[in-house]
């Protein structure tokens, strides 16, 4: 395999191992709290990835720490969130919402017209979604928006984090911080949930499935890939999780739904297809 095809291969295994994983914790809602399954995905990849990287603590810079505490708040956020809107409304269409993140993200960096285009094409999709809303709760899509928002800031800090820590030293760092964002939350009402060996092996599982393989693929990825090429690749996650939830959990989207999912996604790609190269800032 060459060399430049390698970081794209990366990013797609991400995304099937996210969506495959995120499938796998929402069979679980039924015994335990999405908290719960978030904390021990945290929990599983913090624990994996501290005893990979090993990271190197010491001679660090006030900003290094700054960027690493800053990526692991969004990290932990980006997963409680959209757990909680997992646990409401289905995988495709919470995926969707959150989505909205990045792509909000391509448009602000826009300075074309034609972008006007893909940004009426996702604001087409959304409001599809509004259309039919049997299955859909106010507080599913608020949770969806709030993780559309911490996944853009993760798309921003995961970029600064690889050029200030070497390997997968800051992930590792992160993970340590997300953990403790959530524990007291899980640990605090939900602490019963973890009396059972079964809900710990599974819930090792997600934590591999969706957080160390996805996000080492991804930072990995990231120190070569071009940012166009990786938009247009993580437009597939929508799609992705849509299949995900129909493979796993057995959800099925309409017609409409699906127009709408296919709408954000077209419109990802087109943003991410003009976009201009940006020159890397390293202060």
């Amino acid at each position: 395999m060459s060399t430049s095809r390698f970081p794209v291969l990366l990013v797609l295994i991400g995304i099937a191992s996210v969506q495959f994983g995120a499938g796998l914790a929402k069979s679980l809602f039924d015994e335990v709290s999405p908290t719960t399954i978030v904390w021990l995905r945290l929990f599983a990849s913090a624990v994996v990835l501290v005893a990979w990287a090993r990271p190197s603590l010491r001679g660090r810079s006030r900003t290094d720490w700054a960027v690493v505490v800053a990526f692991g708040v969004a990290l932990g956020t980006m997963n409680w969130a959209i757990y909680q809107s997992f646990s409401r409304i289905p995988l495709g269409i919470a995926v969707t919402i959150e989505f909205t993140g990045p792509l909000v993200l391509a448009v602000a960096g826009s300075r074309r017209a034609r972008d006007l285009v893909w940004i009426g094409l996702a604001a087409l999709g959304v409001l599809l979604l509004g259309f039919e809303r049997g299955d859909l709760t106010v507080a599913g899509v608020a949770f969806a928006l709030l993780a559309a928002v911490a996944w853009a800031a993760y798309i921003l800090l995961s970029a600064r984090t690889g050029q200030r820590w070497a390997g997968l030293d800051g992930l590792a760092v992160a993970s340590v911080v997300g953990l403790a964002l959530v524990s007291p939350l899980a640990l605090g009402g939900h602490a019963g949930d973890l009396g059972s060996a079964r809900i710990w092996l599974i819930g090792a599982a997600v934590g591999v499935l969706s957080s160390v393989i996805p996000y080492s693929c991804e930072l990995v990825a990231l120190r070569s890939l071009a940012p166009s090429v990786f938009g247009v690749l993580m437009s597939l996650e929508p799609a992705a999780a849509a299949l995900a939830g129909w493979a796993v959990v057995g959800e099925m989207l309409t017609a409409v739904q699906w127009v709408a999912l296919l709408c954000v996604v077209v419109a990802s790609i087109g943003m991410t297809r003009t976009e201009r190269p940006k020159v890397p800032v390293v202060d």
